[in-house]
């Protein structure tokens, strides 16, 4: 009997010693535990920024919605919770019919409904979908066991397939896959917030006890430099162009010369990112920018801006230029049939002859032909924020063999992107002063405070003199020239056309088709805006190909739209034969 009772009271020291140490000396540690082991978290998510275009007009935004949810095992086992009265500050004890009653009268759906979605036994049973943050905050008011919500955003995008490629869309609704939605997902995206509540052991959420609340941090805005009315305009402008030839794509471009901003990147067969997958994955991206080709005879601008600063030519320079023009054992021709004749480097440029561009172009050394090429950023990626930019191709040369040492003259041999073009364009409009272009305008944060996005910095190509010699050359090949078909009433216009081989699409040698693009710009007095249009293997004949009247009527309605006053300068009118 003393061992027995020696050994009790050995463990009743041992259990008391242990009690002691656990009610009278880690009061706080197990407290801590026990309240760790009743709070639940809930994420709150972030309102994602809209995207919006130089106008304020929204291009995608996001609302928060919330599903709610149950535990049908906690729910249907419940007969009776407490609800914590706001008015009287007590806890009202509710029946299960009672808060299903509530509940059906908050959402406006059968009291039936709503009991057969709380009864079972699932864990995890859906009661309703998108429901709004104002509704969801009532709902949680209830205090019903088992029900709680879970936080979504949904994202929509008001103007569907206008500047769907730019906007972009998003993967699994929450990140993203394309466009401006990938590349400034970061800003848009926000920080996500945290609720946390008490949880009893049976299940239900305790009313009076801890609930903190960590507010979500939204993401901000991203405003475009796009105008929404001009890129609808130019989208159905290519898309008609190209119905009508039957083309692959097609795309158009308009920038501000003065402030490198890009108003439209239209693309043919645009994506709405409501529904992306409707169209091919090759369609959902910015052609204008990811797609490079080819330029063709639009390259001649830079050959003639190259000879006229390096003092080896001038507009009115006197070229003999035969029917077929060969030099180190290559032999050019050009697109119509002539006899030698008696033609200026403006008469050159305006009837676009690949012998005349030779001719002068042969003037500069194969190094200074790609210094010119790299002055006005061929091989350079534009760099507006936009996924898969391509840089093109444009190779040394030295490793130009006997012929390419001369097509890169008139676009052959090299490769760009439309946007790549219209930035060199840019350059000549802008008095030789070369803006990279813009697309991202500013970043507006929750709290409505703009932030500008610097412009990169310019650089000046050519001086003042040889860009406004140039655009003379421009407008003339429209007044005098072969390119009458992109005149504008009341304003002056200068304009370069271009046509190259395409490659074939299988990866073998050989091409298969043509490119086909038109630049221009207006008015003359002192270029405001630039447009190009790019056709990809239209059907036909190359030379009844024209995209005069695509060009002219985008260009007319931009300059409508930003109300620019009609020219009043005499146009230029370079004589395009030596008399």
């Amino acid at each position: 009997m003393r061992v027995g009772l020696g050994i009790m009271l050995t463990l009743l020291l041992v259990v008391g010693g242990k009690l002691f140490m656990v009610q009278g000396l880690d009061m706080g540690g197990m407290a801590e535990a026990a309240l760790a082991s009743r709070l639940t978290p809930q994420v709150l998510p972030a309102e994602r920024g809209q995207i919006v275009d130089a106008n304020g007009t929204v291009l995608a935004s996001s609302v928060i919605r919330y599903n709610i949810v149950v535990d049908q095992t906690v729910n249907t086992t419940t007969q009776t919770f407490h609800r914590f009265n706001e008015k009287t500050e007590t806890l009202d004890e509710i029946t299960r019919d009672q808060g299903i009653a509530d509940l059906a009268g908050l959402l406006g759906a059968d009291e039936s409904t709503i009991r057969e979605s709380l009864t079972g036994d699932k864990k995890y049973f859906m009661v309703a979908k998108d429901v709004k943050p104002e509704l969801e905050d009532r709902i949680s008011k209830l205090y019903i066991p088992g029900l709680s919500a879970e936080g979504v955003s949904k994202r929509v995008y008001p103007n569907g397939s206008v500047a769907g490629g730019v906007v972009g869309f998003l993967k699994d609704g929450t990140n993203g896959q394309a466009g401006i939605e990938q590349t400034q997902d970061e800003i848009l995206r926000g920080v996500e917030g945290k609720r946390v509540f008490e949880i009893g052991a049976d299940g239900l959420r305790i009313p009076v006890a801890t609930d903190e609340l960590t507010p979500a941090v939204d993401g901000s805005d991203v405003k475009l430099t796009i105008n929404t009315d001009i890129q609808y305009f130019a989208q159905q402008a290519i898309q008609s162009q190209v119905n009508k030839m039957n083309a692959e794509w097609g795309s158009i471009i308009v920038m501000d010369t003065k402030t490198g901003n890009l108003i439209a990147l239209a693309d043919t067969n645009a994506p709405d990112p409501n529904d992306p997958g409707k169209v091919d994955a090759k369609d959902r991206g910015v052609r204008s920018v990811t797609a490079a080709y080819e330029p063709g005879s639009v390259q001649k601008m830079i050959t003639a801006a190259a000879v006229i600063e390096e003092g080896k030519s001038f507009p009115l320079d006197h070229f003999t230029t035969p029917a077929a023009y060969t030099i180190d054992g290559q032999t050019f021709t050009d697109a119509f049939e002539h006899g030698t004749e008696e033609r200026t480097l403006a008469g050159i440029l305006g009837w676009s002859m690949n012998t005349g561009t030779v001719m002068a172009g042969s003037r500069l050394t194969k190094e200074q032909r790609y210094d010119w090429l790299k002055k006005f950023g061929i091989g350079e990626q534009t760099d507006i924020g936009l996924p898969a930019e391509a840089t093109g191709i444009l190779a040394k040369p030295e490793q130009w063999d006997d012929r390419q040492q001369y097509t890169v003259l008139f676009g052959q041999g090299v490769s760009q992107s439309t946007l790549q073009t219209v930035r060199a364009f840019q350059s000549i409009a802008n008095d030789g002063v070369m803006l990279q272009p813009r697309l991202i305008d500013s970043y507006i944060t929750p709290e409505g405070e703009e932030q500008k996005v610097p412009a990169k910095d310019s650089r000046q190509v050519v001086s003042k003199e040889t860009a406004q010699q140039v655009r003379d050359i421009l407008e003339s090949a429209v007044t005098e020239g072969q390119i009458k078909d992109a005149a504008i009433d009341g304003y002056r216009v200068g304009a370069k056309t271009g046509t190259s081989q395409a490659p074939r699409e299988d990866g073998l040698p050989g091409f298969d088709g043509f490119t086909a693009s038109m630049v221009g710009m207006a008015p003359m007095d002192d270029p405001r805006f630039i447009v190009e249009v790019v056709l990809q293997r239209p059907k036909g004949n190359i030379y009844g190909v024209t995209n005069g009247p695509v060009f002219r009527s985008v260009m007319s309605q931009v300059l409508r739209t930003y109300n620019v006053a009609p020219s009043t300068g005499t146009p230029a009118r370079l004589p395009q034969f030596v008399k």
